[in-house]
C-alpha cells in the first residue's frame, strides 16, 4: 500500500465521508433510525455521537415519513441534512415526502424553493435477510424526475460522492449495497469530492461491454477476468449514478465493442437494464453485432435460505455464460 494512500472498508470510508462533512459545514447534520447510540444498523455512523454530540448526530423515532419530512424541511430552511433510512425497503414508507414533496418543491414553487438533502440507504440482497430487507429498488426512484440517484460501487466514490451530493441544491439519494460495507481498499489520503453524474469505464476492453453498478460491479470485474482468461476481452462499465444516466459513456463504450450484458440486481420487468437496453436501441443501434442481453435477479421475492438467495441473484457464472452467448 502507498504511503500516500489509507487502507479501510467501504463502511469506514461512508464514515469518513460523513465526519468529513460535519467538520466542513457546520449546517450538516444526520437524523435516522439508530445512527447515535447504536452506531448505524451496519455500523456506518459508529463514534460520531461521542465526537460531534446529539444535536449533529440524531436518533430519530421508527417513523421514517416523519424524520423524512424533518429532514425536507430543515432543507428548506438553509441546513445540510443527511438523512439515513435504514435498508431500502423503509423508504416506502417515506416514498411519499421523497417522491411528492422532496422532487417537486423547486417545481412547484416556481424556483423559489430547493431542497438540500441528501438521504442515505442501504440496498440489495446477498446477507440473508429475506424478502422484506432484500430489494434493489433504485429503478423507482430513477424514475423521478427532480431526484439524483448514486449508486457508489468505490471507496472513493462512497467517500466523495456524498461531498459532492451535499453541495447540490436539489435532493440527493444515495444507494449504498450491504454486500459493499466490508469491501477492503485503499483511499487516497487526499480523496476529495467526485462528479455525481458520470459513468467510469472500470476495466477497458473491445469484445463485449459489461453495463453495471453498486454491488454488481466486483462480480462483473471478476467475470470479465475469467473471460479473459478465455480470451474475451471485456470493457466494464459503473454507472455510478441511475438519474442522471450517462448516455454518452455508455454509448461510446457500446460502439467500440459492439455488444453489450447489463448487470443488474434489480428484477426484470421494468428494471433500469430494460431504461438502458431502450437507450442503446435508440441511440446505436446500428452500431450493435448482437442482441443486448442482461443478468437480472430472479422474478420472485429474494428467498431466506442461502443456495436459494444465492440462485435468485446475478452471479460470476451467469455474467459469464451471457457474455459467452452474445459472442455466439
Amino acid at each position: 500500500m502507498s504511503d500516500q494512500a489509507i487502507g479501510m472498508t467501504y463502511r469506514e470510508a461512508c464514515r469518513a465521508g460523513i465526519r468529513d462533512a460535519l467538520l466542513r459545514d457546520p449546517r450538516v447534520f444526520v437524523m435516522g433510525e439508530d445512527v447515535g447510540r447504536y452506531g448505524g444498523c451496519y455500523g456506518v455512523t459508529t463514534g460520531l455521537l461521542g465526537e460531534f454530540g446529539p444535536d449533529r448526530i440524531r436518533d430519530t423515532p421508527l417513523s421514517e415519513s416523519g424524520f423524512t419530512g424533518m429532514g425536507i424541511g430543515a432543507a428548506m430552511n438553509g441546513m445540510r441534512p443527511i438523512v439515513e433510512i435504514m435498508t431500502v425497503n423503509f423508504s416506502m414508507l417515506a416514498f411519499d415526502q421523497i417522491v411528492n414533496n422532496a422532487a417537486t418543491i423547486r417545481h412547484m414553487s416556481g424556483g423559489q424553493f430547493g431542497v438540500p438533502l441528501v438521504i442515505r440507504m442501504a440496498t440489495g440482497a446477498g446477507r440473508q435477510l429475506a424478502a422484506q430487507h432484500s430489494h434493489s429498488f433504485e429503478n423507482l426512484y430513477a424514475h423521478i424526475p427532480g431526484l439524483k440517484v448514486l449508486t457508489p460501487a468505490t471507496l472513493e466514490d462512497a467517500r466523495g460522492m456524498l461531498w459532492t451530493a451535499l453541495e447540490d441544491p436539489d435532493p440527493v439519494l444515495i444507494f449504498e449495497h450491504v454486500m459493499l460495507y466490508n469491501m477492503v481498499g485503499n483511499l487516497p489520503k487526499d480523496a476529495g469530492p467526485v462528479p455525481i453524474d458520470k459513468a467510469f469505464v472500470r476495466r477497458e476492453g473491445k469484445n463485449a461491454t459489461l453495463i453495471t453498478y453498486g454491488g454488481s460491479l466486483p462480480k462483473a470485474l471478476e467475470a470479465a477476468r475469467q473471460l479473459a482468461e478465455q480470451g474475451i476481452d471485456c470493457e466494464v462499465v459503473d454507472l455510478r449514478t441511475l438519474r442522471p444516466l450517462d448516455d454518452a459513456t455508455i454509448l461510446a463504450s457500446v460502439r467500440k465493442t459492439r455488444r453489450a450484458v447489463i448487470v443488474d440486481e434489480g428484477w426484470r420487468s421494468g428494471s433500469i437494464s430494460a431504461e438502458i437496453i431502450a437507450r442503446i436501441m435508440e441511440n446505436a443501434l446500428w452500431s450493435l453485432d448482437a442482441p443486448i442481453a442482461r443478468v437480472c435477479s430472479a422474478e420472485v421475492p429474494i428467498p431466506y435460505p442461502r443456495h436459494l438467495e444465492d440462485a435468485a441473484l446475478p452471479q460470476v457464472p451467469r455474467i459469464v455464460a451471457a457474455v459467452r452467448h452474445t459472442l455466439g
